[in-house]
């Protein structure tokens, strides 16, 4: 009985087992998001199409790349993302911080830092980013996280790749040194781009992401909780390859905390 009880396991399980194998259970596991999700993004996008609005009134200079940081109740980290942003070794930038609504922290005054506050809490970290994406008027994009840092030289190396005069790719990503909440170093994570792998593997982080402003240079507006998956990282970069080259960068720049307090990501 037992015996075939999981032979029929196995037959029910098969078609499921055959289909990851051919497309990548990233995508199927997207592609079902998008059928129970999609109803909300409808809303999200026109909050979204809102607040620019309504903070574009006034909108950022102009700059050769524009870092987007999304924040929400992490004063202090979120300092030294700050920090770790206007210390690139490029000077032709602007960081743009986006409040989730909660209201921002003391931050220091700089002419190339721009940080606004959402009217309300939306708690989707694609929304966020995106509306910073939006403010800010720049060639190229990139992307931090609150509770991570670059090494100074991250933007440098990206758009060294990016402008390189025998034609560079339209986004990069570096490598991410993962470290947890005591500082310990966990790991370093470089793994060469492939459109076939990232089907079958969640390599894909935008704190590492650089890129060419395109129409495709937005978050997905699903409303994803936190064990969603996959995340909206993985979803942009995936859907920008589609149409534009990606390579990777096997160096680490991004010092990346694996956060249990983290208000997007749930840590296991």
């Amino acid at each position: 009985m037992i015996r075939g009880t999981v032979v029929s396991v196995r037959l029910i399980r098969a078609p499921w087992e055959l289909l990851k194998r051919v497309f990548g259970w990233l995508v199927l596991y997207e592609a079902w998001n998008k059928v129970r999700l999609s109803w909300t993004a409808v809303g999200l996008r026109r909050f979204e199409t809102r607040e620019v609005g309504r903070l574009g009134v006034s909108p950022p200079p102009r700059a050769l790349v524009a870092t987007v940081i999304a924040t929400y109740r992490r004063p202090e980290s979120l300092r030294r993302a700050v920090a770790a942003a206007l210390g690139q070794t490029v000077g032709d930038q602007v960081v743009v911080v986006v409040d989730d609504g909660a209201g921002l922290p003391d931050l220091p005054s700089d002419p190339r830092l721009y940080a606004v506050s959402l009217s309300r809490n939306v708690g989707v970290a694609g929304v966020v980013r995106n509306v910073g994406v939006r403010l800010s008027r720049s060639r190229y994009v990139a992307f931090l996280d609150d509770d991570n840092v670059w090494e100074r030289d991250h933007l440098e190396r990206a758009l060294a790749a990016l402008e390189a005069p025998s034609g560079g790719p339209d986004g990069v990503y570096t490598a991410l040194r993962r470290v947890s909440a005591d500082g310990t170093e966990l790991d370093v994570l470089s793994v060469p781009f492939s459109r076939r792998d990232s089907a079958h593997a969640s390599f894909l982080d935008t704190n590492a992401f650089v890129a060419r402003r395109t129409r495709a240079l937005h978050f997905s507006r699903l409303r994803r909780t936190p064990s969603v998956l996959p995340r909206e990282d993985w979803e942009l970069i995936r859907r920008y390859s589609r149409r534009h080259t990606v390579r990777h960068l096997p160096v680490p720049t991004v010092r990346y905390l694996a956060n249990p307090d983290s208000y997007y990501t749930t840590w296991l």
